[in-house]
């Protein structure tokens, strides 16, 4: 068994003298997927349903066990210190091919720290410009498990899911362009990163410190009862199209079709909004109308 366990932990199948090796074999193992966090124990059950087993063992980096005549051997492993960790179950049977199958471990690690950076949200958005927001994720393994929400509030935003093949831990980041948006202001912005593991259900997700966003205001103002032309003409590729709205309490009709820019026949006082948008995105205009000085607005 010595010399078997040597073969075992250099990746290759010792096989016993005339056994050739099967291709497939009656073995499963509990848990059926294993899951387990970098540093804790691990108890794996290798199981056949065979009724002509000469003896079953399990191999793996940290070594194996072997029995004979019955139908599962348990391996104990007190702590998992590396990230890459296969298992292997094989089988003797009476008369029959040895075989054996094998069973890849999952390692994992939380991330030691989730933090939003650049730009800094402590200063003003300018309303209509679009920021690049990083969610720096520190430490995380394994990054293809890795997914990272974006929050306004309660609202998630965007969902980044990440794609690797790397079992040590790596940072990830994670970016969001965000629009600024008069409504925006005084709302707060948050990412979190969690790592989708079917086995561990109850894994809570690493948040980042909340945010709060302050956009600092894009506008046009006019006063009310004069002549003038809200102009909300924008460039893009695809050509934009327009659409207008104005503040409830205001009786005015917003223009109908694709217009770029309107000239209300009765303007009041308040808030007119145009939004040009395209398949890439949208940027929204605001123009307040007050009250003229010393006259009574229409």
């Amino acid at each position: 068994f010595t010399s078997c366990s040597l073969c075992f932990l250099l990746k290759a199948l010792c096989v016993l003298p005339g056994r050739p090796v099967s291709s497939s074999c009656p073995v499963q193992i509990s848990p059926p997927t294993v899951v387990v966090r970098f540093g804790d124990p691990l108890r794996i059950i290798c199981s056949s349903t065979s009724d002509q087993i000469e003896s079953i063992g399990l191999e793996s980096r940290y070594g194996g066990e072997k029995t004979e005549g019955v139908s599962s051997v348990v391996l104990d492993i007190t702590s998992v210190e590396h990230w890459e960790v296969l298992v292997i179950c094989f089988l003797n049977r009476v008369k029959v091919d040895q075989c054996s199958e094998n069973f890849p471990v999952t390692v994992y690690k939380a991330p030691d720290r989730v933090s939003i950076s650049q730009p800094s949200l402590t200063a003003p958005l300018v309303e209509g410009e679009t920021y690049s927001l990083k969610c720096d994720v520190v430490n995380v393994a394994p990054v293809q498990n890795l997914s990272v929400h974006w929050y306004k509030g309660e609202k998630i935003l965007r969902t980044e899911r990440f794609h690797g093949s790397s079992k040590p831990p790596v940072n990830a980041t994670s970016v969001f362009n965000l629009t600024a948006q008069r409504e925006d202001d005084q709302t707060r912005i948050r990412c979190e990163a969690q790592l989708d593991l079917d086995t561990v259900p109850s894994l809570p997700a690493i948040k980042s410190e909340s945010r709060a966003v302050i956009v600092q205001c894009r506008c046009s103002t006019f006063p009310a009862g004069g002549n003038f032309s809200l102009d909300c003409a924008a460039t893009g590729n695809p050509t934009p199209k327009y659409s207008w709205q104005v503040a409830h309490a205001i009786q005015l009709t917003a223009p109908k079709g694709n217009q770029s820019d309107w000239a209300p026949s009765f303007p009041h006082p308040g808030t007119y909004k145009c939004t040009a948008s395209n398949t890439r995105g949208s940027a929204t205009k605001y123009f307040t109308v007050t009250r003229a000085a010393g006259k009574r607005s229409l």
